[in-house]
């Protein structure tokens, strides 16, 4: 016989008490719409042996999440702001950067070689005159057209809002190209039932990092409904154009990132030189506190976290991501591994220190990479 549910006169049933020891319990749903709808305490029947149950009437309180003993639960208006995020363990915790590393980044430009470098290059620039425009830059804030990446001066400086823009614009659409990247290696490797050579951790990393630049802005400022839309139509847009061009060809694809990192370093290092000749005041005031995210993610130092070291490691992590996607793009896509990370079972290379993938910014060149042979 098919079962019915029961009308609402059969759920005052519900209401009266039903002691532990009888053949059925009163199923929760249940006790909760009789509850509301007749506001008294619901206890068992005086027949019954076991202690009365009372649901208390009132307003509904809301829900708490449940949490580990000893570990401090997070209100609800820290959860619906993000503000628990900064509680949450590392997914890729920052390996830091040591001082020499941090002061000798320079702005770079890897010329092109092959048809493809041109491409590449070709687009990230008209990407920099988009940015350029939808940021409000003007044209005497703009640098020397003829050096684009290299020259860091301007007739007038940015102000502090303009720079958070741009570094949010700019985050925003690096974070992209890893996962992308990253993705369909997993996939290709899947598919092929083979490991992959090292590069979809650096990838899904890369991301990951530029996505920590991004969260560390939005705690400066937080963008209007304009930026949001202009953010959401050009991830679209770039997203589904970089995964479509992976398919076709990777090796422009890095070669793309690693130009658009040169773009990334020129920016940074731009505003370190107006930092250094006093021309955003905010930002040099020594009381003035970079976000808490910061600090934890590259584990700053005391006494060094202030927004010039700020810009000085996100600075690195992109002068770094310069070097990677510019060595994947001398390399073969298929058959090479990735030289900054080892590659034990069979890998033909060792990992070449970190710190090269900032200190080389046009890339290692394969030969390099090859002739560095396991032992």
């Amino acid at each position: 016989m098919a079962h019915r549910l029961p009308d609402r006169s059969k759920l005052r049933l519900f209401t009266k008490g039903v002691s532990a020891s009888s053949s059925f319990f009163t199923p929760a749903p249940l006790v909760g719409y009789a509850a509301l709808r007749h506001p008294r305490s619901i206890s068992t029947s005086k027949t019954s042996e076991k202690p009365a149950i009372a649901i208390t009437t009132g307003p509904v309180s809301p829900v708490v999440p449940a949490t580990r003993a000893g570990t401090p639960s997070a209100s609800s208006t820290e959860i619906r702001d993000g503000n628990q995020f900064a509680t949450l363990p590392l997914t890729w915790p920052h390996d830091g950067w040591n001082k020499d590393v941090l002061l000798n980044v320079v702005p770079s430009h890897r010329e092109p070689r092959t048809f493809g470098d041109w491409v590449a290059w070709k687009i990230v620039r008209t990407c920099r005159f988009w940015m350029d425009l939808v940021t409000g830059m003007r044209p005497e804030q703009q640098v020397d057209p003829k050096n684009p990446t290299t020259d860091i001066t301007a007739s007038k400086p940015l102000t502090e809002r303009q720079w958070l823009v741009r570094f949010i614009f700019l985050e925003s659409i690096a974070g992209v190209p890893g996962m992308v990247a990253g993705s369909l290696r997993h996939l290709q490797s899947i598919r092929r039932f083979k490991p992959d050579q090292g590069w979809i951790k650096s990838l899904l990393e890369e991301s990951y990092n530029e996505r920590m630049h991004l969260l560390t802005f939005l705690e400066m400022y937080k963008p209007g409904w304009f930026m949001r839309l202009v953010v959401l139509g050009a991830q679209g847009v770039f997203y589904n154009a970089m995964f479509i061009s992976y398919l076709f060809s990777p090796k422009i694809c890095h070669r793309f990132v690693g130009y658009l990192e040169e773009e990334a370093v020129h920016t940074y290092t731009r505003c370190l030189l107006e930092l250094d000749h006093g021309c955003l005041k905010r930002w040099s005031d020594p009381n003035f506190r970079i976000p808490d995210i910061a600090v934890r993610y590259w584990n700053m130092p005391e006494g060094h976290r202030t927004m010039k070291d700020l810009i000085l490691y996100v600075r690195a992590d992109e002068a770094s991501h310069r070097g990677v996607n510019h060595t994947f793009g001398n390399l073969d896509q298929v058959s090479d591994p990735n030289p900054f990370m080892e590659c034990p079972g069979g890998g033909i290379v060792k990992a070449f220190p970190k710190h090269l993938s900032v200190t080389r910014p046009a890339g290692l060149e394969r030969e390099e990479v090859i002739s560095k042979e396991t032992h």
